[in-house]
């Protein structure tokens, strides 16, 4: 069993009577990718700074590689490298520069230095840039010397709040791509906080869906997808030359079919606990009717992550009446 890189124990962040974070119990696992995902507001970055060390809670606690970040957050930034949404660097200094002074402060000799920053620089596509002044880099340059920055000191687990955020989507994708190529080449865990929904989903092994403080849920796609929607988690969409009673009751008679819903006299949409899209599909050719059509709808994250938002959003409505 992997073991946890991040605790998070009823972390509390609490603001006169409002709760940035409100009592978030959360597990992270050495060497995956997990997407903290919420609105803007929802407590995403709070999150991340106590986690740094860099705030401090009002109740709960946190270790990141087995410590402490509250009591001991020097020891945590030793290991953890942080990306935020707007990485400041010197501009008046080159890229290879600016990955150098970031090594010294880490206390990185002058030879390993060098040798780390080419690498680095390489690895994230800037090697032709290494001697360009880095207040000439673009936003999408600066994001992955940023990616450079924070893997000089070799840390277990970076943290990249919002770090696609005003890059144009070639730029995202290849930055999207980097990550996962260095989660899986380097081992390294990543956290990934957004509020952008398809880039999550693209890179995340697991995803928390995080509103107003609170975490509403966490698993991979299909593990949120079962919770949410239980025993119509499978939806397989069917047309055929005719949709008639005979067939439709034929359907029902599927091990694993819950509900048949015709759409149109050519439509159908059957809902299932499993995947029986072969079953079905076998049904309407021996009962000898054209078919011209049929697909597994899978449920995306957009569609979970709505699903999720509303639930929140009418319990609060609730509570306020």
């Amino acid at each position: 069993m992997t073991a946890p890189i991040i605790e998070l124990d009823q972390l509390t962040k609490k603001y006169d009577d409002q709760y940035a974070v409100d009592h978030l119990s959360l597990t992270i696992n050495k060497g995956e990718i997990f997407g903290l995902l919420g609105p803007n507001g929802a407590g995403k970055s709070t999150t991340i700074l106590m986690m740094l060390g860099l705030s401090e809670p009002s109740a709960g606690s946190v270790k990141v590689c087995g410590i402490n970040s509250t009591s001991q957050p020097l020891d945590v930034k030793q290991r953890v490298g942080y990306l935020p949404d707007d990485l400041g660097f010197y501009d008046h200094m080159t890229g290879f520069e600016n990955l150098l002074y970031t090594a010294s402060l880490n206390g990185i000799d002058r030879k390993t230095a060098e040798e780390r920053a080419f690498h680095l620089l390489e690895k994230v596509g800037l090697l032709d840039a290494a001697n360009k002044k880095s207040g000439k880099y673009s936003r999408g340059m600066r994001q992955r010397l940023g990616l450079a920055d924070v893997l000089i000191k070799k840390p277990e687990v970076i943290i990249l709040d919002e770090p696609t955020l005003g890059i144009d989507p070639e730029g995202v994708r290849e930055l999207l791509q980097l990550i996962k190529h260095l989660n899986k080449s380097e081992g390294i865990t990543v956290l990934l906080s957004s509020h952008h929904l398809h880039q999550v989903q693209q890179v995340c092994d697991r995803v928390g869906i995080f509103v107003k403080g609170k975490l509403l849920a966490d698993g991979n796609v299909e593990e949120l997808a079962r919770k949410l929607f239980f025993e119509d988690l499978f939806v397989i969409d069917v047309k055929a030359d005719l949709i008639n009673q005979p067939l439709i009751d034929h359907i029902n008679e599927i091990s694993g079919v819950n509900r048949v819903e015709q759409i149109s006299a050519m439509e159908l949409a059957i809902y299932g606990e499993s995947d029986i899209t072969a079953e079905v599909a076998k049904t309407i050719i021996h009962a000898n009717v054209g078919l011209r059509y049929i697909q597994k709808r899978i449920y995306g994250l957009d569609e979970i992550y709505h699903r999720y938002f509303e639930g929140a959003d009418h319990s609060a409505k609730n509570t306020r009446t």
